[in-house]
Parts: C-alpha cells; structure tokens; sequence
C-alpha cells in the first residue's frame, strides 16, 4: 500500500517544498550514480514534472549528490550508504505535479523501511493583512572574512559564514565540506 502525501500549501505560497527523508534503505545499488541518477529521472517523469537539465556527482569513496531541475523546480538527493540514508528535496512551483507518485517511486526502489516527509510553502509574500514576517538580514556582502568569521570550504567552492549567509547555505555547505573530509 502506498501511502499519500497531502501537501498543504498556503494559497499565497510561491511554491511547495517536499523534505524527504530515507531510512534503512536496502538497495544494492545505492552507490551507483547511474541507478540514482536513472531512479530520480523516473520519479521526476512519473510526477508529470518536465525536465530541463541532469547533473549528479559521486563522492570518493562513497556517497553521491545530484540534481534533477525541472521547469517546476527541481529534485535533489544526497545519499549517504554507509548509513543506509538518504536525503531528498522536491521543490515545484504551482500544483502540476504527482509528487505522490514520485515519493511512491524513490522509496520502492530505495527499499526505504522508514521515511518521512514534511512539507513547506515557499515564498510566502509579505506583507499580508495580518501577518509580521520573518526577521531577514539585509547588510551588504563582505568580500573578505573577518578574523572571526568561520570559512567552510567545500571541494569546489568556498562559502564565508557571515550575516549574509542564510542557514540553510551554511548548512548545505558544511555538509558537503565534512562529506569532502570524511571521505
């Protein structure tokens, strides 16, 4: 029985984000760029969604990241096989696709035992009757770090943690520089 993702989204959100996560996946092939790279292709197809570029990257000696964009929005997934894990982002803009069927997809395949979802609005406008948004900083970007600044440096680009970074950079950025170390 597939279970059915009900995705709530604000009628004043830009977009829909999916944040999925996989457990205790069992698939012998969760280390072949190929087989995830095909296996996101087929899940993207299967929600109706067009695709506009393909790009996935293994890590040495194991570990692979990846990108489906779409017109929509995208697909994402970085995988982690020595702890049977993976990590999955679908974000779309509008209400075109079967995000079902492609959450039904990956976690057959992936042989997930366990996963989760939640879903974001995205882009939600300010300001609305009623509403106070969310605390942005807005200072002007440094072009060079302060001598307490923490710099996280990843295998291809370098990202400077200061007031203009938003966590969700920093942390994407810290994940793919441990990655880079660890292996």
């Amino acid at each position: 029985m597939t279970d059915t993702v009900t995705c709530k989204t604000s009628p004043d959100a830009l977009g829909t984000q999916l944040v999925i996560e996989l457990y205790d996946c069992h698939t012998e092939f969760f280390d072949d760029i190929e087989w995830v790279r095909e296996t996101l292709v087929e899940a993207a197809k299967r929600a109706q969604a067009t695709i506009v570029d393909v790009v996935f990257h293994k890590f040495n000696p194991i570990g692979i990241s990846g990108v489906v964009v779409i017109s929509e929005s995208h697909f994402a997934i970085h995988t982690w096989p020595e702890h049977r894990y993976a990590a999955l982002d679908i974000f779309t803009c509008g209400t075109v696709l079967d995000s079902n069927a492609a959450i039904a997809y990956i976690t057959q395949h992936f042989r997930s035992t366990h996963y989760e979802v939640t879903s974001l609005s995205r882009g939600l406008m300010y300001p609305k009757k009623g509403r106070h948004p969310r605390p942005v900083h807005s200072h002007a970007a440094q072009t060079t770090a302060a001598p307490d600044e923490k710099r996280v440096v990843s295998a291809d680009h370098p990202v400077a943690l200061n007031q203009t970074t938003s966590p969700s950079v920093a942390l994407f950025s810290e994940c793919g520089a441990s990655r880079a170390r660890d292996r």
